[in-house]
């Protein structure tokens, strides 16, 4: 599997080294540093050189770096570099070059622990975290009993979790998280619409409770199946560890044993039946050669039980723009000449309103006309309790031996980010 693991700084120099088998030797990190960190042409994450094959990881200029001579799963290898990063994350924070000098101990502690003789081992945060720990030493007397449980725990059906953890209150939070990217074209058709969405729970759950997490009953996964009317199509899922497969398969119920704390249930995509929130009709035209007018109007998509808040319209100017007089009904809108747009801020808009920005640029002469590019007009918003997907979750039931009261909280929240664009 994984013969050598590096960490690089951005100039080639490694920061940490581990070789796990006896194929290599250390000065294959110098390979690596020629052929990759020095050569700015190679943009590809995997590189062969003869038998031995480089994957690397970039995150703020490291590269986390596996070697390997054997005909290895490169999933699996990127999936082992993407771990190694999060539970470096939740050991200390942000991953940087200074970061990594200081906690040099902990890491070798850590690659140590997560892999034996290059087969990926426990990756679980929570269970590392248990014995491999920068606080004060535990007595002795403690140790004892805390290694018993960390075997249990690492070695049981579920080494996610502890069975020994206790709450006074239990409670269980859902986050269904929806990213939605659109591109819409000058005449209003859609380019592109799709939703990147993902299930965020915390469980502060006492004993190995059993959960069942039901789904739309429309729910359509098996690409097979597609043209169900109204159905709520899904791509690309992808789930913890924890969930029964074989459970969802046939009802489209998530079942599972939560770890403890917060965690990403389910990860997903969706690329029909989008609903897209906010609707933006631009109105753009050019005067001669001296004034652009716009007239902007966004409408809300969706019931007025519901609000948008955090609105954010950056509408592009020409280069040559020297002045924008804006007016709007609702919220603040300014031109901010450094970056050559008009951003629009609406604190709230409720569900079926509508409001119109209007403004006139002013533009100077220039000596050789060029044809404005017409940048797409960015949007960036958040809705509470709406999915643009339409996923739903139907039920969340907490089954536990001491047959104990659990307080459920579902929550739906769509947003969008510098991926929700419109031309004009």
């Amino acid at each position: 599997m994984i013969s050598a693991f590096f960490i690089f700084n951005q100039k080639g120099e490694v920061l940490i080294s581990r070789l796990y088998r006896t194929d290599f030797k250390r000065s294959i990190a110098d390979v690596f540093r020629i052929q990759v960190v020095s050569n700015s042409d190679v943009r590809s994450p995997i590189i062969t050189l003869g038998s031995t094959s480089f994957f690397h990881v970039r995150i703020n200029s490291l590269y986390v770096v596996a070697v390997t001579k054997n005909n290895a799963n490169a999933a699996l290898v990127f999936e082992f570099c993407y771990r190694f990063i999060n539970i470096c994350k939740s050991y200390f924070g942000k991953i940087d070059e200074e970061s990594i000098k200081n906690n040099f101990v902990l890491i070798y502690e850590l690659i140590d622990e997560i892999n034996d003789f290059g087969y990926p081992q426990n990756s679980e945060i929570d269970t590392l975290k248990t014995y491999i720990t920068t606080e004060s030493i535990v007595s002795s007397a403690i140790a004892a009993e805390e290694s018993s449980k960390i075997t249990a725990q690492a070695t049981g059906a579920t080494s996610w979790r502890r069975t020994d953890v206790k709450y006074k209150k239990n409670e269980a939070f859902v986050d269904v998280v929806e990213t939605v990217n659109l591109s819409m074209s000058a005449k209003g058709t859609v380019l592109r619409a799709d939703v990147d969405g993902h299930i965020q729970m915390r469980a502060y759950l006492s004993g190995t409770p059993e959960c069942k997490f039901g789904l739309n009953d429309k729910l359509v996964i098996d690409k097979s199946q597609q043209g169900v009317s109204d159905a709520v199509e899904l791509d690309d899922c992808r789930f913890h560890q924890c969930v029964r497969l074989n459970d969802f398969d046939a009802t489209r119920t998530i079942s599972f044993i939560p770890p403890d704390g917060e965690f990403e249930l389910m990860r997903y995509r969706s690329t029909s039946n989008v609903k897209l929130p906010l609707r933006v009709i631009p109105t753009v035209t050019e005067i001669g050669t001296t004034q652009v007018s716009y007239a902007v109007t966004v409408k809300a998509n969706f019931n007025n039980k519901l609000s948008a808040t955090d609105v954010v319209l950056r509408i592009p100017t020409p280069l040559n723009t020297t002045a924008v007089d804006c007016q709007v009904a609702l919220g603040k809108a300014k031109y901010v000449p450094g970056e050559n747009v008009v951003v629009w801020k609406l604190p709230r808009l409720q569900g079926g309103q509508e409001c119109t920005l209007t403004a006139t640029a002013d533009l100077t002469s220039t000596t050789t006309r060029q044809v404005w590019a017409r940048p797409p007009i960015d949007v960036d918003f958040q809705v509470l309790m709406f999915t643009a997907s339409g996923l739903i979750v139907r039920f969340l039931k907490v089954f536990e031996k001491s047959d104990y009261q659990s307080v459920k909280w579902v929550r739906y929240l769509t947003k969008a980010s510098g991926s929700y664009q419109i031309r004009f």
